[in-house]
């Protein structure tokens, strides 16, 4: 379907072109990317400029993708360690201590160190809030959270457990029902 569109862009743009015949082999030598036909006619890929802004545009005037796409609507991702700090195991620096590995350790489009507005980590009492403006996996959260767990050495004693659809809670293992086990 998308080859017979190209093909009645490449006739209706082109016309009666000197050396093109009806036959099939003749019209798909003109659909080609990068035909000498097209460069002629002028059809190449190009900017449209609509009121301030620039967007690019393809061959077939679709939106290209990059910096001017869309951001979606706002996430915000909580994890909850109101539990360690009732303890004192997880303190006020070693929050700030997580929101700033947070900060740093957070890859966007593949490259560490550029949030700028698409994410935005803050603390709130003993909770870290992750407000995200573009698509981003919450699983991810979890996965930086044991990581920074394992760094400070607390994942043997601390789990990261889902409590809603953006909420992480860390939790203490349930070593009692082990340590009942063991006196019988």
């Amino acid at each position: 379907p998308r080859k017979r569109g190209r093909e009645r862009y490449a006739r209706a743009t082109l016309g009666s072109a000197p050396g093109i015949s009806g036959s099939p082999m003749a019209r798909s030598s003109t659909t080609k990317k990068g035909s000498s036909a097209k460069k002629a006619k002028g059809v190449s890929k190009g900017s449209v400029t609509k009121g301030s802004t620039t967007v690019k545009t393809s061959i077939l005037g679709r939106k290209e993708k990059g910096s001017n796409a869309k951001k979606g609507p706002a996430v915000t991702y909580k994890i909850d360690c109101s539990i360690p700090a009732a303890d004192s195991i997880f303190d006020a620096d070693l929050l700030k201590g997580f929101q700033q590995y947070l900060l740093e350790r957070i890859k966007v489009r593949g490259r560490t160190g550029s949030l700028r507005d698409n994410v935005k980590v803050s603390l709130d009492d003993n909770n870290v809030l992750v407000r995200v403006y573009i698509a981003f996996s919450k699983r991810y959260l979890k996965y930086l959270t044991k990581k920074y767990l394992k760094k400070k050495t607390l994942r043997d004693w601390l789990r990261v457990v889902a409590v809603d659809k953006t909420t992480y809670e860390l939790r203490y293992f349930n070593i009692h029902d082990q340590d009942e086990g063991d006196d019988e």
